[in-house]
């Protein structure tokens, strides 16, 4: 089995930066993709920024230019970098991993954190 922890949340001024992290634990094969997502109230989960293994990223229209994704492949984690953070901002930040394990054979896993509030005062 695998496990995420994200931390690094809190509450932060508008034009204010954060960063979250996110770790993967476990005996883990390989990771492919590492993303943020977030959720507001009232809305539904939404991809904030990807990134492969290989360094390639993608990002929400909405975060372009302000958020930075990046990963250490060999600590298994996951970072967010959040500048010009504005309100509509405000939401808990879930880390998710793609991968395989190791467990006598190699599995698959779809691995969730368990969320981070990110909040954005104006």
């Amino acid at each position: 089995q695998v496990q995420l922890v994200e931390s690094g949340g809190g509450l932060v001024q508008a034009g204010g930066s954060l960063r979250l992290s996110c770790a993967a634990s476990g005996i883990i094969f390989s990771i492919s993709t590492m993303d943020w997502y977030r959720q507001a109230p009232g809305k539904q989960r939404e991809l904030v920024a990807g990134i492969t293994s290989g360094g390639s990223t993608n990002y929400a229209d909405s975060v372009k230019g302000r958020f930075t994704i990046s990963r250490d492949n060999n600590k298994n984690t996951v970072y967010l970098q959040m500048n010009s953070l504005n309100p509509e901002d405000t939401a808990v930040y879930y880390c998710n991993a793609q991968g395989s394990y190791a467990r006598g054979s190699i599995y698959k896993f779809d691995a969730w954190g368990q969320g981070t509030q990110v909040t954005v005062s104006s």
